[in-house]
């Protein structure tokens, strides 16, 4: 019996993700807020991502690359495959690129977030010693 991976539908699973974009403008909209300790977690979390990525990008591309494999029918069709698995829409090098370019922007998200939670801290702090009796 022959069978056609082709025709097999394959399931795909979509992932909503949130831009550097939206959650810059969510913060500044105090859609979200965040304590100094955490925020500043948060940002350590993210830039040694960036750093990691920086420093590894040039091995990392390499997965752009054919692997050198021999010149047999097989090992070019596996040095292919591993390219595009890799650089399609939906690979390593693709999602790992999008990281790199969008965690810089989630730092700055989280930058704003504290600030706006310094800011109503400070609000609240106000408007509890306006409570006080003088």
């Amino acid at each position: 019996m022959e069978t056609n991976d082709d025709a097999v539908p394959h399931s795909v699973t979509m992932v909503q993700t949130l831009s550097g974009v939206q959650l810059k403008r969510m913060a500044a909209g105090q859609g979200f807020s965040v304590d100094d300790t955490t925020g500043d977690r948060m940002i350590r979390a993210l830039q040694d991502m960036v750093d990691l990525l920086e420093e590894r990008w040039s091995m990392l591309e390499k997965l752009a690359t054919n692997p050198p494999l021999s010149l047999t029918a097989t090992a070019q069709w596996t040095a292919q495959r591993t390219v595009a698995t890799a650089a399609d829409e939906h690979g390593l090098l693709t999602q790992l690129r999008v990281a790199r370019d969008e965690l810089p922007q989630y730092i700055e998200a989280i930058r704003a977030a504290k600030r706006g939670y310094s800011e109503t801290e400070a609000a609240h702090q106000k408007a509890i010693d306006g409570l006080s009796p003088s």
